[in-house]
């Protein structure tokens, strides 16, 4: 009997041995994927650049959550979140003038008027109300008065804002907005991670355009202006990188602000700092796809 026991105490230490333990049996929980919120900063025809990136990530499958823009930033940001093509961004930002979104109107608080700019916006954007956008969109500007961002989004037409965000100051008027006068959203904060993170990103990439003039002197009144916002956004860069998880900075410092006939090489740079960034998001993913072995920056196509 006593021997019948010990093997009986056997057979039941086997088979709480051969027993996986509970964690095991406990079905796996998928890792959640990244929101992925992509900020745009400014510089006029060096948002062509911006271009770039779109298009990179969407050849790699990059998922867009959300997207906020700032000045050129801005206009890029709304074009996408609208429906339209990063080819078709490029393509309208080589093609643009400066009179197409500005008139040269001289008053007390500008030299030029920003009214064409809804002509263009119409022409590039596929909605026009942020309730439209097939992916979240933000657009930040600066309250003249108290030097605070004001961000939009959500619901409402999104001409004034993008215009309001573009008005760089001593060159375009203000913009009215109720009882308020707007300007440049790159002067409360030069790139709105921190609006992205609001619209559920749980993940930031900020796309930064150095801007061309550090260690050169200014020829001119704008270029004088210029380098002092340059000067002061340096001053206040912590304030961006803080929500911000990648940072992507095309090489396009020796472009100026207005070179739109620039526009291929703004494409490539923006494209080129897409790549190098690819490893870095792609291991945010689980079990993502590897980058293709090869992906060479290419021109606009005609």
């Amino acid at each position: 009997m006593k021997a019948a026991q010990r093997m009986g105490s056997f057979f039941r230490a086997l088979r709480r041995l051969a027993r996986p333990p509970a964690e095991l049996l406990a079905p796996a929980v998928p890792a959640v994927p990244p929101k992925i919120g992509l900020a745009l900063g400014g510089g006029f025809a060096r948002g062509i650049a911006h271009a770039g990136v779109l298009k990179i990530f969407e050849q790699n499958q990059i998922p867009i959550h959300c997207i906020t823009g700032v000045s050129a930033g801005s206009i890029v940001a709304a074009a996408y979140a609208s429906g339209a093509t990063p080819l078709e961004i490029a393509r309208a930002g080589c093609a643009m003038r400066f009179g197409d979104v500005g008139r040269w109107s001289l008053g007390r608080m500008g030299f030029v008027a920003s009214e064409r700019m809804k002509k263009f916006l119409e022409r590039l954007l596929k909605n026009y109300r942020f309730e439209e956008m097939q992916i979240p969109l933000g657009v930040l500007a600066t309250d003249l008065a108290s030097g605070a961002p004001v961000a939009f989004h959500g619901s409402g037409d999104v001409f004034l804002p993008i215009r309001a965000s573009c008005a760089y100051p001593g060159l375009f008027h203000p913009v009215r907005w109720d009882s308020r006068l707007l300007v440049d959203g790159a002067m409360s904060m030069e790139i709105p991670a921190r609006l992205a993170r609001l619209l559920g990103a749980t993940r930031v990439i900020s796309v930064h355009l150095p801007a061309n003039g550090a260690g050169t002197l200014p020829s001119n009144v704008f270029q004088v202006v210029n380098r002092c916002f340059q000067i002061l956004q340096s001053r206040t860069e912590e304030s961006w990188r803080t929500d911000t998880d990648l940072v992507i900075s095309p090489e396009v410092n020796g472009i100026h602000w207005d070179a739109f006939d620039c526009g291929p090489e703004l494409l490539k740079a923006g494209e080129t700092a897409a790549i190098s960034a690819l490893p870095a998001i792609q291991r945010w993913f689980p079990q993502a796809a590897p980058a293709p072995a090869e992906l060479m920056p290419g021109s606009i196509p005609a």
